[in-house]
């Protein structure tokens, strides 16, 4: 199954509105005029439409870029602020003032673009929100759980890579989510079980897969024993007992999770039959590299960050990204609105 291309569909089928804060990238904008021509979500870019149409001008891409349908907002009009601004102002004054954020503040704060989309989310006047092309995903994570904050069911913010595998030589064939690669550096188990079950509800909820769940780690079946390994078989105690619905390889290495043989030689008690297609890696460092080496050896094609447990959807661009990659991120991000809709 390709899940990009079923999350394409079901963002087309209900587009949400999506707001992106860095109106002064030119990615930004080929990319809001692409999302909007596609029907993928309803794009609000936060910016000033003189300065956005003068960077497309600037580099030649005029005709290519339609903005017609695109929602253009400036928190620091010429002739004042957003219409919206009084009435963020004030919600950011109620959000903060226990951290003891003035008035004076809050109104200055205001004027910051990635604040100002984070302040359409929580009034309502934004589904989602993208960011990273320009900001750093310090400030993309620090803004979105300060302001956005947690749903009340989740204790921990977590991420995930939507991992594309289509060509020949891959053990394993279609989508895989691969987690946490972006957020949570070193877990502790009952952390790591809260990044599994997460990662499995998006698997189903966002990427239309049936989770099979693997715990990896350097051992398996009990082959080494060690802290480490300790900890990745408490985290699938954890799920056990919390979600016995989910099945789930507890404590495998990656050749034994997608491979059936390999996996029947190495732990013939484990029932659940290889390849998993969510694959937990038990700390950041591991996590980060394996994405990368699949991506860029492999030639995986991966989608995210992705980020999961929050209230509203917020996901984090690299800076490094492409066009296509912001559109991705948009519709999936539109998709999770919908899902968000279906659970309230």
């Amino acid at each position: 199954m390709n899940s990009i291309k079923h999350i394409i569909k079901q963002a087309k089928a209900n587009p949400k509105r999506i707001v992106l804060p860095e109106a002064g990238d030119l990615r930004v904008v080929e990319a809001a005029s692409l999302i909007s021509q596609q029907g993928l979500a309803q794009v609000i870019l936060i910016g000033d439409r003189n300065d956005v149409s003068q960077l497309a001008r600037s580099h030649h891409i005029g005709h290519n870029i339609d903005l017609t349908n695109v929602e253009i907002e400036n928190p620091k009009k010429k002739d004042g602020q957003s219409d919206n601004a009084e009435k963020y102002i004030d919600t950011l004054f109620q959000a903060r003032r226990q951290k003891k954020l003035t008035l004076d503040q809050a109104r200055k704060q205001v004027a910051d673009p990635l604040i100002f989309a984070a302040l359409k989310v929580i009034s309502g006047d934004a589904d989602g929100l993208v960011a990273g092309a320009v900001n750093t995903t310090a400030d993309v994570v620090k803004t979105a759980l300060q302001l956005i904050g947690m749903k009340p069911t989740c204790k921990l913010a977590s991420s995930f890579f939507l991992m594309q595998h289509d060509l020949a030589h891959q053990a394993i064939q279609g989508t895989a989510i691969y987690a946490d690669c972006a957020l949570v550096i070193e877990p502790d188990a009952e952390q790591l079980a809260s990044i599994a079950i997460a990662s499995a509800d998006s698997a189903k909820n966002l990427a239309g897969l049936e989770p099979k769940v693997a715990l990896l780690s350097f051992s398996t079946a009990g082959s080494a024993k060690h802290p480490h390994v300790d900890k990745v078989i408490e985290a699938g105690t954890i799920i056990s007992q919390t979600r016995p619905d989910l099945t789930l390889m507890t404590e495998v290495q990656f050749d034994a999770a997608i491979v059936a043989n390999i996996l029947k030689q190495k732990a013939p008690n484990i029932a659940v039959d290889a390849p998993a297609n969510v694959f937990i890696f038990p700390e950041l460092q591991s996590a980060n590299i394996g994405y990368k080496i699949a991506q860029r050896i492999g030639g995986v094609t991966a989608v995210g960050p992705i980020l999961q447990g929050l209230k509203h959807p917020v996901n984090d661009l690299s800076r490094g990204c492409s066009v296509q990659d912001i559109v991705q991120l948009v519709a999936v991000t539109s998709v999770q609105a919908g899902s968000n809709e279906n659970r309230i």
